[in-house]
């Protein structure tokens, strides 16, 4: 059983290893040219060349990442526990949800832009909207699927409304969730270099904007290594909140 735990620790290791290695072969033996795919070795030149400005780019997406899901968080919690709350509810507002997702993000960064300007706040406003619809979702999803005979059975032993929701409900939707923060946490960094690749003057997406324009192609690819980092970086910390938290709905022990 270690044996099988410190495997399962060393398996994406190995693979991220395995995969930039194959990735530098195959550049090496096809002569793949620089400005069509560089080899991860000219990529790490250029994170190591623009070291500084990557930094300080990665940061202010992280700081305007945060700040967005942060804010879907909480609004997501509150109003997915208010339209999951009653039937009539879920019925009336979720299609209005579904249409409002519908809308693609990039077309709403104009509108923000014209009423917050160019700056973090479009950016922080769009990774709000773009991780918030999960959220809700799920939120409401769970609240909404308690089975009919167990709240039948719970009012007829006195239960009301409150009680119900308190005791069953939302501890059902827990691991509805934590789910949702792993997949808003990742399309929060969407929306932020999104809203940078349009109306920003500094963050990775406006960052890569710039490298594209001066033909810095490993630059680019650096950029969007930087950005995977991140993102893995926040997935594992939703993932190991959730198995702190919701470590009872995960009985297989696939996740442990």
């Amino acid at each position: 059983m270690p044996r099988e735990v410190d495997w399962i620790r060393l398996a994406p290791w190995l693979a991220t290893i395995g995969l930039f290695l194959f990735w530098e072969i195959a550049c090496w033996l096809f002569a793949v040219p620089w400005y069509i795919l560089p080899a991860p070795s000219r990529i790490a030149y250029a994170m190591w060349e623009f070291g500084p400005a990557l930094w300080s780019n990665s940061l202010q997406t992280l700081w305007t990442t945060l700040a967005g899901f942060l804010m879907a968080i909480v609004f997501g919690l509150g109003l997915g526990l208010f339209i999951g709350w009653d039937r009539r509810i879920y019925a009336a507002l979720y299609p209005l949800m579904i249409g409002f997702n519908s809308i693609p993000k990039v077309a709403v960064v104009p509108i923000l832009v014209l009423w917050f300007g160019v700056g973090a706040t479009p950016a922080i406003l769009t990774a709000f909207l773009i991780s918030f619809f999960p959220i809700v979702v799920n939120v409401a999803t769970g609240l909404a699927t308690i089975e009919p005979e167990m709240e039948d059975v719970l009012r007829a032993l006195g239960a009301k409304k409150l009680d119900i929701m308190t005791k069953v409900g939302i501890p059902r939707s827990m691991p509805y969730f934590f789910g949702s923060l792993k997949v808003a946490s990742t399309l929060a960094f969407v929306g932020s270099v999104l809203s940078e690749t349009i109306a920003a003057n500094k963050g990775v997406g406006h960052m890569m904007l710039t490298a594209q324009a001066n033909f810095e192609v490993p630059l680019v690819f650096a950029c969007l290594i930087a950005l995977a980092v991140e993102g893995i970086g926040m997935y594992a910390i939703m993932s190991w909140i959730e198995q702190r938290t919701t470590g009872w709905a995960h009985r297989s022990g696939f996740n442990r």
